[in-house]
């Protein structure tokens, strides 16, 4: 961390996450594929959830998850463990409270939220269907993931990636048989495979919770007894909340880039949730190196060595630049790769090709801001990634208002405002960071 070559150890710290998450990223592609089968109802109403589900999943395991590795790596690497087990028990206390306002935020709205972003008739229920059980139990998936951030605080890597993987295969067998049913299991339909989301997330979080309550382990639940402190409470919000704002902006872009697309109608709609789905693909890539930034840059600021923690920046930014954007030139030069895994319907095919022939150039980019994020947050410097963020949502907002609307524009001229929001989106980072030199300030 503080010492050894920043390439080989970020890559060396990256690896099992790339492991664990590339199982999570089989795993998106999964769903799609098996709710595909259920027909274009069923897909067009996981995309209206899915920017909710991702905006829960943003927040809980980049948001205050990645707070929580933050805030533990700086003070293990300061050498204050009791702090340490502190910090720990407050980030789970708000990722319990978080939990209950997705949760009741559902109940009281999914159907208004779901119906605002164009869903109607047949979709509008799958959405429901889905959305009310995983929402229901929005506990587990917060728990997880802050547990999973705490024990990538404490070093280790290796146990968050094997729980992620051991959870995309109990995911991969009991999707399907919750989904279809078979034999004495009654089929759910679209409601379980969120199930099976739930099931297999809470068995990730009971292994991980068992490892924090070890006595001998470098951080342990218990060391310290638990009392609500206003400064522990605050060092965790204080960069646990900008991180989750961030994502809810994003989220908020992509409810509405939804929006204007449900607008062209059920295949169009279709179309855009499966071509997207890529995008949430390339969340996990980016956090896979992204978590090993934020230790990496969290414990060297810790210790005082601001100028390292920007060397493991831009070498973690251009890794992840460098990957997201080979994935999505392959994409843009061969969407059918992609789109016919999902739906055999030419309409949904012909839509979602469209959008990766055009937004697939700028994955690069959107790697790329991905990953200074979680360098921001390592150093807890997070005003210029809420800038960025604010910035791609006006221009999703602004301009595809004007394209949809006022220009009456087809699919493709607001496909061209999304390739926009992901320039200004990176560039604003990048351009933030190298000409702020947030790394030199404490």
């Amino acid at each position: 961390m503080l010492h050894a070559p920043v390439v080989a150890t970020l890559f060396r710290l990256a690896t099992p996450n790339i492991i664990g998450l590339a199982a999570m990223t089989l795993t998106i592609g999964y769903d799609g594929f098996i709710l595909g089968k259920l027909g274009a109802h069923a897909l067009a109403g996981i995309a209206l959830v899915l920017p909710l589900s991702m905006l829960m999943l943003h927040m809980s395991a980049g948001g205050i998850g990645g707070a929580a590795t933050a805030a533990v790596a700086r003070a293990l690497g300061a050498g204050r463990s009791a702090d340490a087990t502190r910090l720990a028990q407050h980030a789970l206390f708000v990722a319990a409270i978080a939990a209950a306002l997705f949760t009741l935020a559902q109940a009281g709205f999914g159907r208004a939220v779901y119906a605002v972003m164009g869903g109607r008739g047949g979709a509008l229920g799958q959405a429901l269907a889905y959305s009310n059980v995983l929402f229901g139990g929005a506990v587990v998936i917060w728990l997880t993931n802050v547990l999973a951030g705490i024990v990538r605080g404490s070093g280790n890597m290796l146990l968050p990636s094997l729980a992620l993987l051991g959870t995309a295969l109990v995911h991969v067998v009991l999707c399907p048989l919750l989904v279809f049913g078979w034999g004495p299991v009654q089929g759910l339909g679209i409601a379980g495979a969120a199930t099976s989301t739930l099931t297999a997330n809470a068995l990730s979080a009971a292994l991980m919770a068992a490892h924090l309550l070890r006595p001998d382990g470098t951080l342990y639940l218990r060391r310290v007894v638990w009392q609500l402190r206003a400064d522990v409470l605050r060092d965790i919000l204080r960069v646990g909340i900008p991180a989750s704002i961030s994502p809810v902006i994003s989220n908020l872009s992509i409810a509405l880039a939804t929006a204007f697309v449900g607008s062209y109608g059920t295949a169009a709609l279709a179309g855009f949730g499966v071509a997207a789905r890529l995008e949430y693909i390339l969340v996990p890539i980016a956090f896979g190196f992204g978590s090993a930034l934020t230790a990496m840059v969290a414990t060297n600021m810790g210790a005082g060595q601001s100028e390292r923690a920007m060397r493991v920046t831009w070498a973690g930014a251009a890794v992840v630049a460098a990957v997201t954007g080979s994935i999505g030139l392959a994409a843009a030069l061969a969407p059918a790769l992609w789109m016919n895994l999902f739906t055999a319907d030419s309409a949904v095919r012909s839509f979602g090709s469209l959008y990766l022939n055009i937004v697939g150039g700028c994955y690069s980019l959107f790697g790329l801001g991905l990953a200074l994020l979680f360098a921001s947050q390592g150093a807890g410097r997070m005003m210029w990634p809420l800038v960025a963020s604010t910035g791609r949502l006006v221009v999703v907002a602004g301009a595809g208002w004007a394209c949809v609307h006022l220009l009456h524009a087809p699919a493709a001229g607001f496909f061209f405002v999304v390739a926009g929001s992901f320039v200004v989106y990176a560039v604003t980072m990048a351009a933030a960071i190298r000409l702020g030199g947030w790394a030199r300030r404490r």
